[in-house]
């Protein structure tokens, strides 16, 4: 059945071009109403035919009367315009009028249809972009796709060509640990042999041969120098071995002093970091000073004066040190080859006593440590300074110093050189000179002076230090623990010594 057969004034429109608003409008007109029908099939022609009976019955015909209007098709006839899909094909669009509609609904609504031309070529030229849009993009897909496969087949075939490369490089560095490890086992061995070899074989023991013997000019006496020191205490003991050696830290640069208080209490240290500086820390306990951030555990002791080397000395709650006066070994005038000893209490924060060292013409005693000119050491027997002069400026010299007045009571040459020298100490009235050479090595005893004439160099014991990372900057004797504390390229050590009398047998 065709639309004019349907209809007495039809207009075909496509339903599925209309927008949802226009739609609303053409079903909100006053002068008629819109039906959304099929123009073929049982569905279609049922409705046409209900259509036509409504319009010929009485019911409308008083309807109409009543209203003034256009008829209206039956409530079950009437639908929400919407899109509908009916066997395939799209639905269609009927105007219906009545003889008694307005004339102006005809050209509204032929307006209305106007407008869809447009809008129809504005769809199609807007489909026609996005069908160019997303061909572009599956192009390009496509083309990355392919790159993708291209890159997964590189990337396999550099695996295939790496993998044996790499079992290759993992044999190689097999084969390199193990010989690695087997050289360190000889190493190891080595220094094990050599260590055997010093202990049967010591150094020779620093003798000179009085040079009255030879016809030699002979020693200058001057008062109490070179006299035979008199023992305060009982003190009987020498060294017979370094028994072991603790690295506890690193703490500062590579010049230095740590120690304790022989005389204060047991658990305090005093850290002198650097050559010439005017800060001293004390920390309370040695757990402390092994904390990672230590510095924030330390009490800071600012001297008045700033130190000279690493001779300095903590004794009886006080700070024993050197000072370059001004004029001072190396700054010119007439105090050019003299230090003052300076005696600062460290509890009060206050210089007690300060003396000008005695002896003309200082130089560096230590021939490795050139910063230091006077070394201040402490044993059993009290307080002690190692230096030397240009008098004789191949040996060290050995004071014994007053420590409440900083006088100096006796004065010794020892036979010790100063060449190779890099540190000392002083145990039971005897000192004893650490050698080591300019390319750090091991470092060992090579040289022993007993003041008071107990112990002979040839019966004294000569131990060699365990291997370390460079050269001593300083080492202290603590005569309440019998340890050495040292200062060994910014590492701090404590070496345990194992002690015999002095009349014992080497």
């Amino acid at each position: 059945m065709t639309a004019q057969k349907a209809f007495a004034l039809g207009f075909p429109v496509p339903f599925c071009s209309l927008g949802r608003k226009w739609l609303k409008l053409l079903a909100a007109l006053q002068w008629g109403h819109l039906c959304l029908i099929s123009p073929g099939g049982k569905e279609g022609a049922g409705a046409l035919k209900r259509l036509k009976a409504f319009q010929s019955s009485e019911r409308d015909q008083r309807w109409r009367r009543r209203e003034g209007t256009a008829p209206s098709p039956p409530p079950k006839l009437t639908r929400r315009l919407e899109c509908l899909s009916a066997r395939g094909r799209p639905h269609t669009l009927w105007p219906y009028y009545s003889t008694a509609m307005g004339p102006h609904t005809q050209l509204l609504i032929l307006l209305l249809l106007s407008w869809l031309g447009p809008l129809q070529g504005q769809q199609h030229h807007l489909v026609e972009y996005m069908e160019r849009r997303l061909a572009a993009l599956e192009e390009r897909l496509a083309q990355c796709q392919d790159q993708s496969s291209r890159h997964a087949a590189e990337l396999r075939d550099f695996k295939n060509k790496m993998l044996p490369l790499l079992e290759v490089a993992e044999k190689e560095r097999e084969a390199l640990r193990t010989e690695a490890d087997t050289i360190s086992g000889r190493v190891d061995r080595l220094e094990r042999e050599v260590d055997y070899l010093e202990t049967q074989n010591p150094a020779l023991p620093c003798v000179e041969v009085d040079e009255k013997v030879t016809g030699g000019p002979g020693t200058k006496g001057k008062g109490r120098r070179n006299e035979k020191y008199d023992m305060i205490t009982d003190c009987g003991y020498t060294i017979s071995q370094v028994r072991s050696m603790k690295i506890l830290k690193r703490f500062g640069g590579p010049a230095g002093l740590w120690t304790k208080d022989p005389l204060g209490p047991a658990e305090k240290i005093y850290v002198l970091d650097g050559t010439q500086n005017d800060t001293a820390f004390v920390f309370p306990r040695l757990r402390d000073f092994t904390l990672a951030m230590a510095a924030r555990k330390a009490s800071r002791v600012r001297v008045p004066f700033p130190w000279v080397g690493t001779g300095q000395l903590v004794y009886g709650g006080f700070l024993y040190y050197a000072r370059r006066p001004p004029g001072g070994p190396g700054g010119g005038g007439e105090l050019q080859n003299t230090l003052q000893l300076i005696k600062f209490h460290l509890a009060n924060r206050t210089v007690v006593d300060s003396s000008v060292f005695p002896a003309e013409g200082l130089i560096p005693p230590y021939g490795l440590t050139a910063d230091t000119y006077i070394d201040l050491a402490a044993d059993e027997e009290g307080l002690w300074a190692v230096y030397a002069t240009r008098e004789d400026d191949r040996h060290l010299c050995l004071a014994k110093l007053d420590p409440q007045t900083l006088d100096t009571e006796q004065q010794w040459d020892t036979p010790c050189p100063r060449e190779n020298a890099e540190a000392a100490f002083v145990i039971c009235g005897t000192l004893y000179v650490v050698y080591n050479t300019r390319p750090a090595s091991r470092a060992r005893i090579q040289c022993s002076f007993d003041a008071s004439g107990t112990l002979t160099p040839e019966r004294a014991a000569l131990p060699y230090f365990p291997r370390r990372y460079g050269a001593h900057a300083s080492l202290r004797y603590n005569p309440r623990e019998r340890q050495l504390y040292a200062w060994d390229d910014g590492y701090q050590i404590v070496y345990k010594l194992e002690m015999r009398k002095k009349e014992e047998e080497v």
